[in-house]
């Protein structure tokens, strides 16, 4: 476990160092990969980026503005919830969440933060199992955004859920 730990701090160094220009770019070609391949989809459940992780704002203002509906992640507990996107309040570990009701149905796309993922399509989360405590029972394409940098060879753990793609300035990856 401790080798997923240091990965982690790793990981998260790199990225918070990817520098501003160079991001920005960065950020500005994985929107377009993805909206081009997965915009045409309804019903949308995508992390609400901050700090450093890949941005998400552009993504989710395109789908809101195209009447897509777009749920974002509240925390709830030990489980995060789906929320549709409206008045955000900070809600855990400073993220903004949404207020509304939750949303117990199925979304065409869930679309996933990281710190690293694998050749596999595992993911390196932030270590609190959210994500694959959600997604153990749903049916939905599972993408993950980030940077380039941030795939790295590391086992899985037999809870781990694999990704359908990993979605990067690069390209997909499936």
């Amino acid at each position: 476990m401790s080798d997923k730990i240091d990965l982690r701090l790793q990981l998260k160094k790199v990225r918070a160092d990817f520098p501003g220009e160079r991001r920005e770019s960065a950020d500005a070609a994985i929107s377009d990969i993805f909206l081009k391949a997965y915009g045409g989809l309804q019903c949308y459940f995508i992390y609400n980026s901050f700090s450093s992780e890949a941005d998400t704002k552009h993504i989710i203002n395109s789908l809101l503005s195209s009447g897509k509906r777009v749920y974002i992640p509240r925390v709830e507990g030990e489980d995060i919830v789906a929320v549709p996107f409206g008045n955000m309040r900070r809600g855990a570990f400073g993220i903004e969440e949404p207020e509304g009701q939750a949303y117990f149905g199925d979304t065409d796309i869930t679309v996933i933060p990281l710190l690293g993922i694998n050749s596999r399509l595992f993911r390196i989360g932030y270590g609190k199992g959210f994500y694959d405590r959600y997604l153990r029972d749903r049916h939905t394409v599972k993408v993950g955004l980030g940077y380039s940098f941030q795939r790295a060879e590391f086992k899985e753990d037999e809870w781990d859920i694999p990704l359908d793609a990993f979605i990067c300035e690069k390209g997909i990856f499936k």
